[in-house]
C-alpha cells in the first residue's frame, strides 16, 4: 500500500508539473507577445513617442526585465570574480547591471520609428532547457535588418532570457572583458562604485535632457 501511495504520488506531482509547463508559453511566444505589447504601447502615447524617458524606464521595467534573469546574466558577465565576491558585493552587481540594462533597453525603445520586428518560429523539444530565439529588426526603407539573438532558459518561473547578442555582438561577453579589466585594476567594490556612478550620470543626463525638451 504504501508503495503504491508514493507511486501516485509521484504521477500527481508529474501531473501538475507538466501542466504548470504548459501553462508558461513557449520562449519565441514569449519574446513575439511582449515586444509587440510594448511597441503597441509605444505606438499609442505620445509621451512615450516623443522620449518620455521616465515613463519609457517604468514601462520597461514593468513589461520587458521580468523576463530576464539577472543574477545569471551578471554571473556571466563578471566571471570567474563572482565567485569569490559575497551576498552583498553580488547583489549590488545585480543591482546596478539591471540598472544599466534598462537604460539601454529603454534608448532602443525610445529610438523605435515604426520598425517592426519578426520572430523566427522555433523548434521546441521539451527536453530543451535553453533556446536561442531569433528575431531581426525591420526599418523602413533599410534593406538590412537589425538581428538580435535572444538566449533563453527554462526556469521554475517560465523561459527567461541570460544573454542578448546584437549583430553578432553578445551583451554579456562584451561586458565580460570590460568587467574583467576592471577588477583587476580597482577591485569588484570598485566595478560596483564605478557602475554605481555611471547610472547615476546617466539618470542625471535624462532629467537634463527631459526639461530642456520640455522649454
Amino acid at each position: 500500500m504504501k508503495k503504491i501511495f508514493v507511486l501516485l504520488s509521484g504521477l500527481m506531482l508529474l501531473c501538475l508539473s507538466s501542466i504548470a509547463r504548459a501553462d508558461l508559453p513557449d520562449p519565441d511566444v514569449l519574446i513575439k507577445n511582449t515586444v509587440r505589447e510594448v511597441l503597441d504601447i509605444v505606438r499609442n502615447d505620445k509621451e512615450l513617442r516623443s522620449g518620455n524617458q521616465k515613463k519609457m524606464l517604468e514601462l520597461v521595467d514593468a513589461k520587458v526585465l521580468p523576463h530576464f534573469n539577472f543574477e545569471h546574466m551578471t554571473k556571466l558577465a563578471v566571471g570567474k570574480s563572482w565567485r569569490t565576491a559575497t551576498t552583498e558585493q553580488k547583489q549590488a552587481l545585480m543591482n546596478e547591471f539591471r540598472i544599466m540594462l534598462v537604460r539601454t533597453y529603454t534608448k532602443a525603445f525610445t529610438s523605435y520609428r515604426d520598425q517592426t520586428v519578426e520572430i523566427k518560429p522555433l523548434k521546441l523539444d521539451l527536453a530543451m532547457t535553453e533556446v536561442t530565439v531569433k528575431t531581426s529588426i525591420v526599418k523602413p526603407g533599410s534593406q538590412q535588418p537589425i538581428l538580435v539573438d535572444y538566449d533563453m532558459e527554462r526556469t521554475p518561473n517560465g523561459w527567461k532570457v541570460y544573454d542578448l547578442t546584437v549583430e553578432g555582438v553578445s551583451l554579456v561577453t562584451s561586458y565580460r572583458g570590460t568587467f574583467a579589466d576592471q577588477i583587476q585594476q580597482i577591485g569588484i567594490d570598485g566595478l560596483i562604485k564605478t557602475l554605481a556612478d555611471k547610472n547615476k550620470t546617466a539618470a542625471a543626463n535624462a532629467v537634463i535632457a527631459e526639461k530642456a525638451e520640455a522649454k
